[in-house]
């Protein structure tokens, strides 16, 4: 029964910010201790295909970047993936729950030193604009202002939901491509892996 209310409280807090923004100074709080909670059995209830459609989306990105940023990394496996594709490139995974980043730091091979991870609020990220060649999102509420800003001018974004529309952290493909293309972004590209979606776009070059 708790399981049950957690996915519908997720599922409830992604479709208000979504709308209203601003409803997320009220949720914040919630959203964290939920997913302090779940951080020590967080990888156990991953299933091994959650990363399907993300890995799937990423096959598209041809150009290698200088640096990526994880959204929502939880124990960092997506900054993993980032890592283990593109060696060269420096990671940076963020999350609001410190007892995520903690078992993702945890996990951090010694030869990974490139992968840092940073306790962070996705709707004030503490990076400059135009930090990032390419930013992702694995099952997370997105806050499209604060993506636009961080992310370089030519770069990519990623959204991946595990279980396609079942995930409780969901935004609709045309809902992402109708609040992305008011920010600048083209070139959507959708995938479809195991039971995700997920979604790509660039950012538009200056004029």
């Amino acid at each position: 029964m708790l399981e049950e209310f957690g996915r519908k409280f997720a599922r409830f807090t992604t479709n208000q910010v979504v709308r209203r923004p601003g409803t997320w100074r009220f949720l914040r709080g919630l959203t964290r201790l939920q997913f302090q909670r779940l951080a020590p059995v967080w990888d156990r209830r991953r299933s091994p295909e959650a990363f399907a459609a993300l890995e799937a989306a990423l096959d598209s990105i041809k150009t290698a970047p200088g640096r990526a940023l994880d959204v929502g990394t939880g124990t960092g496996a997506a900054a993993f993936i980032l890592a283990q594709r593109w060696p060269e490139a420096e990671i940076v995974g963020v999350d609001l729950a410190g007892g995520m980043l903690a078992e993702a730091r945890r996990k951090t091979p010694a030869e990974l030193d490139r992968v840092r991870f940073e306790e962070a609020d996705a709707q004030r990220l503490p990076f400059a604009d135009g930090s990032f060649d390419l930013v992702t999102l694995s099952n997370m509420i997105p806050f499209f202002d604060e993506l636009a800003r961080v992310l370089s001018p030519g770069g990519a974004i990623v959204f991946a939901f595990s279980g396609g529309a079942e995930t409780p952290i969901y935004v609709p493909p045309e809902r992402l491509r109708e609040e992305l293309s008011r920010r600048g972004f083209s070139d959507f590209a959708e995938f479809a892996a195991a039971r995700g979606t997920a979604l790509v776009a660039r950012k538009q070059e200056a004029a």
